[in-house]
């Protein structure tokens, strides 16, 4: 199973939160949910499938970083729960920048910022950033913020300094539907439906029994002006 159902119970939490990294970093990959046994998978780029991580302690896998450790991962718990999965790019240019941006899809509506960094500056100024290989912002802050993300933001990101670029790394848009919009509403245009029916029928049945009795009036008002007061009574049908 490559990519797990990301409604699942268990989850994968990667330290540092961020897509790339750079050779000799240390990542810890750790399992979370109501389970004992854990495993991390990976289907890396040569197309292999690896069952367990070699530095599993408890429910994390630390690993520390080459450039086979390019994959795809993801938790299995030991009762076959699936956490969903990430992706995880090792920066084999040691003198390269890489793009820190997250590893879980964004939610709409919600707030990024990706930046740009080398192994020896963490921040930097005057960087190039792309989006689907089309330049979007030189910023002298070496940072792009997106404050209200929305589906068009998803996509292919990198960025560059002094020259050299990034790998770039995919970021996914969640998007999501309110509660009132995804739960309530079916179940008022269910109970809409049903008295709408139940009603068209109890009019049916009505009209059918005043046939039936060859009913003069169906109801019968009264009023006295002495006693200000209105009589409302229901008649009374005889075959």
């Amino acid at each position: 199973m490559l990519f797990p159902d990301v409604h699942s119970a268990a989850s994968l939490t990667v330290s540092p939160d961020r897509v790339q990294h750079f050779t000799s970093d240390s990542v810890s990959l750790t399992c979370e949910g109501n389970f004992t046994e854990w495993r991390v998978r990976k289907f890396s780029e040569d197309g292999r499938l690896y069952s367990d991580c070699r530095r599993m302690t408890g429910s994390t896998c630390n690993i520390n970083t080459s450039k086979s450790d390019t994959a795809v991962y993801w938790c299995e718990s030991g009762s076959g729960e699936f956490s969903s999965a990430v992706n995880i790019t090792v920066q084999n240019d040691g003198n390269g920048p890489i793009l820190v941006s997250p590893v879980h899809p964004v939610t709409e509506g919600a707030s990024v910022s990706l930046s740009c960094s080398l192994r020896t500056q963490k921040i930097l100024s005057n960087v190039f950033f792309y989006h689907n290989d089309k330049l979007i912002q030189n910023d002298t802050r070496g940072e792009l913020k997106i404050s209200a993300v929305s589906k068009s933001d998803e996509g292919f990101y990198k960025c560059q300094y002094s020259g050299r670029e990034s790998a770039q790394s995919w970021m996914s848009v969640k998007v999501t539907v309110s509660g009132a919009d995804s739960s309530s509403s079916p179940v008022w245009l269910i109970v809409g439906l049903v008295c709408g029916v139940s009603l068209i029928i109890i009019l049916l049945l009505l009209l059918y029994r005043c046939r039936q009795s060859k009913c003069k009036s169906l109801f019968s008002v009264s009023s006295s002006s002495s006693s200000s007061s209105i009589d409302i009574s229901l008649s009374i049908c005889h075959r």
